[in-house]
């Protein structure tokens, strides 16, 4: 199977993910979505919950098909292809944070010395950053697979040595202790009822077996292409994986918020019997009449994910008639539906405008790269 043969099912994993995490992000109304629309509130698990976690297996997927054009390159191009990516996203989701960098309202510009430095951006930037090395240097798969599990077992018993009273809980989670040392109270995330932050330093360690897991799959499937038995293997392996997790929660709780290894196992293994039920489907059965709405946020993903940021920000900030462009059209829908329903169709209409963006790119054939 040629390595840069491409699959359309990753495509499609990879544009879901982008839309799910559009509609989860934007809901106009927090605290009135469906359940499945809301992070578990420690631990844990929900639909929300798999969506960051699907989109760092799909950066992972991605790799298995440029890793390989790095050997043979030297070093020097290495290093300067990785530190240029991984520092390119990381000042992005700086930026976003930071947007829109004016405060209308005091009428001065907003201050570095409370601008949060982690986020999901910069928590894939570390995560793709790590991961590479990984790959580059231990190559085997075998390697791999045994450094994911260090890392795992290793998170979980620093989490459990150096935690106070519950290492479990937000107050006693040692990578949090670590955030707020070494950035500061005002630099981490402000909405738990203290400064904690669910993208922080410690928590990022777990996070990057994620990524390899979707390398190891995007390999498999380059290298022995889409088949039943390809796939009937994927399937146990996501199984295993999702057993593996539900049963490691009985002593490391399943936590997206502290990114337990657990959570990694469960959500690892959901992204692989997922990914296995898309190829089917795409890739075997040839049912393809519907994936195009989903590949318009594969092409361009980090690009309509900030623009969806930046979107967001301005739909809040500017005000028509006294009332925000967001608060404007989830009340128009709150006057015919449920606080519930107004919220999802909010979510659904701001990212089909976000959809409407993409779609327009991939026409003219303009593919945004990092």
């Amino acid at each position: 199977m040629a390595a840069k043969q491409r699959f359309l099912s990753l495509d499609v994993f990879r544009g879901a993910t982008v839309f799910l995490m559009i509609v989860v992000n934007n809901p106009s109304q927090w605290g009135v979505q469906y359940g499945p629309l809301q992070h578990a509130a420690w631990h844990g698990f929900t639909l929300t919950d798999l969506v960051f976690p699907s989109f760092l297996f799909a950066v992972g997927n991605a790799m298995a098909f440029v890793m390989g054009r790095y050997e043979g390159q030297g070093e020097g191009y290495f290093w300067k292809k990785v530190l240029k990516r991984s520092l390119m996203i990381f000042l992005i989701g700086l930026g976003l944070n930071w947007f829109p960098f004016y405060d209308f309202g005091s009428g001065e510009f907003i201050s570095f010395s409370t601008l949060r430095i982690f986020g999901v951006l910069q928590r894939i930037a570390f995560c793709y950053f790590i991961a590479a090395i990984i790959i580059h240097y231990l190559k085997t798969n075998r390697l791999i697979i045994y450094t994911s599990l260090l890392l795992l077992f290793g998170y979980w018993f620093v989490v459990w040595i150096f935690g106070k009273g519950d290492p479990y809980s937000i107050s006693g989670f040692v990578g949090n202790q670590w955030d707020l040392a070494i950035v500061g109270p005002n630099h981490v995330y402000q909405g738990e009822g203290m400064p904690f932050d669910p993208e922080g330093f410690l928590s990022t360690l777990p996070s990057v077996v994620n990524v390899l897991i979707g390398y190891l799959v995007g390999l498999y499937f380059t290298r022995r292409g889409v088949s039943y038995e390809v796939l009937a293997k994927l399937l146990v392996a996501g199984a295993l994986l999702i057993l593996a997790g539900l049963t490691w929660d009985l002593f490391f709780p399943i936590n997206k918020k502290i990114w337990t290894s657990s959570f990694v196992l469960l959500t690892s293994g959901i992204c692989m019997s997922a990914l296995a039920i898309l190829a089917y489907l795409i890739e075997l059965k040839k049912s393809q009449s519907w994936t195009h709405f989903f590949v318009v946020f594969g092409k361009n993903p980090l690009f309509i994910y900030a623009f969806s940021w930046v979107l967001a920000v301005l739909f809040w900030m500017v005000q028509l008639g006294g009332k925000s462009i967001q608060s404007w059209i989830y009340d128009s829908y709150n006057l015919m539906m449920s606080e519930a329903l107004a919220s999802l169709f909010y979510a659904i209409t701001f990212t089909m405008i976000n959809w409407i963006i993409g779609f327009y790119l991939d026409q003219k054939k303009v593919y945004i790269r990092v």
